[in-house]
């Protein structure tokens, strides 16, 4: 029997609201324009529009195009708005770019960093209009704050696409020059040799000590940046010392990846504004800032598709643990999960004992056999890889 070929059927719906796309890029704002078709369901983000402001000056069908963003004259500002664009605005007293489309860089978070101290960075003040209580019933505010973790997602989800990613947890207050510190820091470097990006919370500690494994390209210079992060352990008492010989053992373990070729984004760090007493490390390939700690949470947890590494820390880690555990515990029967490994037995037994539960949940469910307790770093390293 043959079978009467029918014609797609286009809803209204589909004619009146077609599939958004967003333009990022000149390159792809030029080939939208080129083409002259509708602009309905265009979103452009971020973009200078002052050298196409000829080519859109000129179009008058404009309804459904959407501006998140970007610099525009007031000439076209107006005449995108008479013609039926959207055009979202910024406030200029607000130290970040809600828009962005791309994860940030240590520098745009860092800028200021070694002229006028930490406070003056964008990450500190952007910490600051976080917590700047006029700003907290104040509805533009929060939309900004909406539309600029919605923009970290996006470019999140960019960045890791096609990409195994197997998360690394930890305590921020792990101290450089510990063994805990370097062991953190190899088992970083061991995963993004074997082709996973590593992902952290992005803040200090252990999270710092596996970026600056991934990010060391190989194991000399690794144990030479240790030792160098070592003059420096803490943070505290002082952002400013703790940030300035990161930024330099950064940019000098830059320039050496430069020479033998072997950069690339091999670990993101996912940190949130929501603890502002945390300062973003800056040996992630990029970095994906949140206000909000609960998407921060998720963008990081469902990300982690190869694994998750739970080194020891506090409350946040424990937080990290279970949340990740959920959606392992309601995986279906014979649904294979990735491996969730906790270092260090004392630790997750008698310091804070999370294993008890999670045997309790793991009972006759493939969480269970997921589910490791080990006490060395390149144990865990050999359980993520043998996947």
């Amino acid at each position: 029997m043959t079978r009467q070929h029918r014609p797609e059927v286009v809803s209204d719906e589909t004619r009146t609201h077609p599939a958004a796309r967003e333009v990022a890029t000149p390159t792809d704002l030029r080939e939208v324009l080129a083409t002259r078709a509708p602009l309905r369901g265009v979103r452009i983000q971020d973009l200078d529009l002052h050298p196409f402001e000829g080519l859109l000056l000129a179009r008058t069908e404009l309804d459904g195009l959407v501006i998140l963003g970007g610099r525009l004259s007031d000439r076209l500002a107006t005449h995108l708005r008479l013609h039926g664009a959207l055009v979202f605005p910024t406030d200029p007293g607000v130290p970040i770019n809600p828009y962005r489309a791309t994860l940030y860089q240590a520098g745009d978070l860092y800028e200021d960093l070694t002229a006028r101290g930490y406070a003056a960075t964008p990450d500190a003040r952007a910490y600051e209009w976080s917590q700047d209580k006029r700003t907290h019933r104040d509805t533009f505010a929060t939309l900004l704050r909406a539309i600029h973790d919605d923009s970290m997602t996006d470019a999140l989800t960019e960045q890791l696409a096609g990409r195994q990613a197997v998360g690394v947890m930890g305590g921020h207050a792990l101290q450089r020059g510990t063994p805990e510190y370097a062991d953190a820091a190899t088992l970083g470097h061991a995963l993004a040799d074997a082709g996973l990006v590593v992902i952290t919370g992005g803040g200090p500690g252990a999270m710092e000590a596996a970026n600056l494994g991934a990010f060391a390209g190989s194991s000399d210079r690794l144990a030479q940046a240790l030792d160098r992060l070592a003059t420096v352990p803490s943070f505290r008492p002082s952002i400013d010392d703790w940030a300035q010989v990161a930024m330099q053992t950064r940019t000098d373990l830059r320039e050496e990846k430069l020479r033998d070729g072997t950069t690339g984004i091999r670990s993101v760090g996912i940190p949130t504004w929501f603890y502002g007493h945390e300062p973003p490390n800056v040996f992630c390939g990029g970095i994906a800032k949140y206000f909000s700690n609960a998407v921060r949470e998720d963008a990081l947890l469902s990300r982690s598709t190869a694994g998750l590494v739970v080194l020891p820390g506090a409350a946040g880690t424990v937080q990290e643990i279970f949340q990740a555990v959920t959606p392992l515990y309601y995986a279906g029967v014979g649904v294979p999960v990735p491996p969730l490994i906790l270092v260090d037995s004392e630790h997750w037994t008698r310091t804070i004992p999370v294993v008890p539960a999670l045997e309790a949940l793991g009972a006759q469910r493939e969480l269970g056999s997921s589910t490791h307790l080990v006490d060395d770093v390149a144990e865990a390293a050999e359980l993520i890889l043998a996947r």
